[in-house]
């Protein structure tokens, strides 16, 4: 049983990869929209490349989106507006009417058949009036038609029919001249104006339910296609008329193929491709990047900024397919390259595209765009911590977007006519998107403790905190740590590894030396050496102990991970052996090489091995008297050889040519440093 623990607890890491496996394979078919795939690729402009297609069975030819919005549009703008007529306002008119005839017009000024005939004049401009109706300045309608409801019946009539309450005065004094009372027509206008009232008011509530009605009844569909109609011949040209037909087969075949039967079987599919993809990945770390496939940290953090794209994608294409290309895809490759490097960032990239080729619509549009803007990100991103570099990156990732659609538009158009300039706004936006990528990578740093170049930059101010504390304690140790930093970040360059994680590993490494400074030689200003006074052992257990105390501190002031493994393995497991030498001669009996030795780990990166190789000749170097080239050179070869002697690179990804190189770089170093000239035999 315990051997069976044993073993379970050993294979720890590679159990947390096959579920993190299958929960990712899991939430991407997850993701995925319900429904078969279409057997046949076409696109519009160009040749149907399969045997002739005849409609496997009766379906409906779908109008398009485009169509539906342009007869909806058409129904809201051509709607004829609803007005209704209030037969009580004119009622009320006409008693107004009787009751202010007789204070304008007096009857002792006009002979009684005088008076009648004016009177009947007034009533007879009312019924002209109300036979129509009147409507208000706000009422207005605009020009047209309109339907007037009167005693719950809709008659359709011009709308210049109706009177409007502005144009009144006008109205009264054209039909008092017709009754050949011209002379009382101020009369008239006055009496008119305190007595006539808009009847006519608009109906928007029974214009938007008709509106409503109308586009409620709107077709989804065109026209009907038989079985075994033939709907494109081999050869022929995707073209408008039967892209709209096929498009239709297609949707009609998908919905038709996702049955409670089939659906399992569709499920199965999908799973199956996406566990291919994600397993080409896992393959490709464990044989290309064994140091990221060996932290799960990584792993965990690769896979999930696959599952976010994705899902974000499928999101946005469930709620309009037409926005696909905001999305940020080339945020992934740009952050991947930033946290590890460039051929793993586009491997990932391109996998994600071909996973959201079954999500997208014309997918080899999408996948072909995609993947050349994933390579354009890796080409041009460089430096990130640059701020300028970030937008010159992604000012030329969206030209390429546009180039692109530019390009496929006219393949499938002819022309450049009906160009979606919308399109160009998606363009835009998706690069200002991917402007977030200098804050996400702020926040994944957080998240996953992982360590990207802009914090490098800022960890490597001797300004900071911690070097500042670092200069003022342990004034002799700041400078041989600025020192080897140099060494180790030139030796970097050489061989292609990350010389800003060397460099700040280089200054932070013998932070541990700030709790005993003058227990190092470098940090002594007198001729007293506190070891003097201490056994072997115990100088020795200080020495060592700088290491254990500089993790401390490191972690205490929240350094990353991979700063830290340079703390950790600088030393690697190499033996103090000035004091285990001094031990040998003074008690031999009492000493034991482990109370010698630093704890460890080895370094396993190229990066940690430079700073071992670099801080070891760094500190031999001070013991030098009067060097010259020769004695440089002998003087590298026999620390590094013995370093290599000893087993400290076994683990770290170097190879004896990059060591050679290092070695080439330390003496050119140190040539500098001490001011040598090469001896030219006379």
């Amino acid at each position: 049983m315990s051997k069976r623990l044993d073993s379970l607890y050993r294979s720890q890491s590679a159990i947390y990869k096959y579920i993190l496996y299958l929960l990712s394979v899991a939430c991407i078919v997850f993701f995925f929209p319900r429904g078969g795939q279409f057997k046949y690729e076409f696109q519009k402009g160009k040749p149907w490349q399969y045997e002739n297609l005849y409609a496997p069975f009766d379906f409906s030819i779908r109008k398009s989106q485009e169509d539906i919005q342009a007869e909806r549009n058409a129904i809201q703008t051509e709607q004829i507006p609803y007005y209704r007529f209030d037969t009580s306002v004119s009622a009320n008119v006409f008693e107004d009417y009787n009751t202010l005839f007789p204070e304008v017009f007096q009857e002792a000024s006009l002979s009684r058949r005088g008076y009648d005939y004016m009177l009947r004049a007034g009533v007879q401009i009312l019924d002209s009036i109300y036979t129509t109706g009147v409507a208000s300045v706000e009422e207005h309608p605009l020009d047209g038609e309109i339907y007037l409801v009167r005693n719950n019946e809709a008659r359709r009539m011009p709308a210049r029919l109706v009177h409007y309450s502005d144009s009144l005065e006008s109205l009264v004094r054209t039909m008092v001249g017709r009754q050949g009372l011209d002379r009382y027509s101020e009369d008239f206008v006055s009496l008119m104006a305190r007595v006539v009232r808009p009847n006519v008011r608009s109906d928007s509530e029974l214009t938007e339910k008709e509106i409503q009605n109308k586009l409620a009844n709107i077709s989804s569909t065109r026209g009907n296609v038989d079985e075994g109609k033939l709907i494109i011949a081999k050869g022929e040209v995707v073209e408008s008329e039967n892209l709209k037909i096929l498009e239709s087969l297609k949707s009609e075949y998908e919905s038709e193929l996702w049955t409670a039967s089939n659906s399992y079987f569709i499920l199965a599919g999908y799973t199956i491709l996406v566990a291919l993809v994600l397993m080409m990945l896992l393959l490709f770390l464990k044989k290309y990047r064994p140091e990221v496939y060996r932290n799960n940290v990584n792993v965990t953090f690769i896979f999930f900024n696959i599952l976010v794209v994705v899902f974000l994608t499928t999101l946005v294409v469930k709620y309009n397919a037409g926005l696909v290309y905001v999305v940020p895809l080339c945020i992934l490759p740009l952050i991947l390259k930033t946290f590890f490097d460039a051929r793993l960032g586009l491997f990932v990239h391109v996998l994600t595209v071909l996973i959201l080729g079954f999500v997208v619509p014309n997918s080899f549009e999408y996948i072909f765009l995609q993947i050349v803007a994933g390579i354009v990100t890796i080409l041009t991103i460089s430096e990130l911590y640059k701020r300028a570099n970030l937008f010159i990156s992604v000012g030329q990732i969206t030209l390429i977007y546009i180039i692109g659609y530019f390009a496929f538009h006219i393949i499938h158009e002819g022309n450049l006519e009906n160009v979606v300039w919308l399109n160009f706004g998606f363009f835009l936006l998706n690069g200002m998107i991917t402007l977030f990528a200098q804050p996400l990578i702020y926040i994944y740093e957080k998240m996953f403790g992982m360590v990207s170049d802009v914090s490098l930059l800022e960890l490597s101010d001797t300004n900071s905190k911690l070097l500042k504390e670092m200069s003022n304690r342990a004034p002799g140790t700041f400078n041989h740590s600025l020192q080897v930093a140099n060494l180790a970040e030139a030796a970097a360059n050489e061989i292609g590894a990350n010389a800003m994680l060397v460099r700040v590993g280089a200054l932070y490494h013998d932070i541990g030396k700030m709790n005993d400074p003058t227990f190092f030689t470098e940090n002594q200003t007198t001729n007293i050496n506190p070891h003097d006074d201490l056994d072997p052992a115990k100088s020795a257990e200080i020495i060592i102990r700088h290491v254990i105390e500089g993790i401390e501190m490191a972690r205490k002031n929240n350094l990353p991970d991979r700063v830290i493994d340079f703390i950790r393995t600088h030393h690697g497991t190499t033996l103090v052996y000035y004091f285990y030498k001094k031990s040998m001669e003074e008690q031999p009996e009492d000493t034991r090489e482990e109370d010698f030795r630093y704890p460890g780990p080895t370094p396993f990166s190229r990066e940690t091995a430079i700073l071992m190789m670099s801080d070891a000749v760094e500190a031999a170097s001070k013991s030098l008297v009067n060097p010259t080239y020769p004695m440089l050179d002998a003087f590298v070869d026999r620390i590094i050889d013995g370093q290599m002697q000893a087993g400290q690179f076994l683990n770290a990804d170097i190879t004896f040519k990059d060591i050679e190189a290092v070695k080439k770089v330390l003496k050119q170093r140190l040539t500098n440093i001490y001011h040598l000239r090469v001896e030219y035999p006379e």
